[in-house]
């Protein structure tokens, strides 16, 4: 009896319903649709900033950080950083 091999992954949009597909499925029929990922992670981050913002947009801030599974301050770093990078590519 030969396993049968799934044909796609399905586009899931939030935590909740990729949790409940990799609780219902097993990662190994999907190998050949996986790819590795080269991932950075910050390293001695060593200085610090206070940003102030209103209720509603620190709400609107931790809301779209948890809809990406990260933490607000992290969020913010790393909307930072791409703005900064896009401004040095505009003005290269």
């Amino acid at each position: 009896m030969t396993k049968q091999r799934k044909t796609k992954l399905p586009d899931l949009e939030t935590r909740e319903e990729l949790a409940e597909f990799w609780d219902n499925h097993d990662f190994t029929d999907y190998l050949h649709e996986m790819k590795p990922m080269k991932v950075k992670f910050a390293k001695n981050l060593s200085s610090g900033i206070t940003v102030r913002f209103d209720t509603t947009t620190l709400n609107i801030l931790r809301s779209r950080a948890a809809q990406k599974g990260v933490g607000a301050t992290t969020l913010i770093r790393m909307w930072v950083i791409e703005r900064l990078k896009q401004s040095t590519h505009k003005a290269a």
